[in-house]
């Protein structure tokens, strides 16, 4: 029996109003907050994006009700889930 699994994808609306899609790598929830590792999908040709750099990671925020995704700001906390998401996801 052959299993085919489809990547989970998500679009996000960049400052200029562009929709660019992701892959979504990974998910952490600790005591920092819940946070995402999603990588271009590069199935779309986009100049816009650097395909050199291989993943993002995002917090996902409550904003007026909804869930908004937002860069992480703090660098310590990025270097941390940097290192743990590698771990998760093997060397990328």
């Amino acid at each position: 029996m052959e299993e085919n699994f489809s990547a989970d994808i998500v679009t996000l609306v960049d400052d200029e109003g562009i929709e660019r899609e992701f892959e979504v790598l990974d998910f952490i929830e600790n005591s920092k907050g819940r946070f995402y590792a999603l990588m271009p999908n590069f199935e779309l040709p986009d100049e816009n994006l650097d395909k050199d750099e291989t993943y993002f990671i995002f917090e996902i925020v409550e904003e007026n009700g909804e869930e908004q995704l937002v860069e992480v700001e703090d660098d310590e906390l990025l270097d941390n889930l940097s290192e743990e998401f590698e771990k998760r996801l093997g060397s990328m």
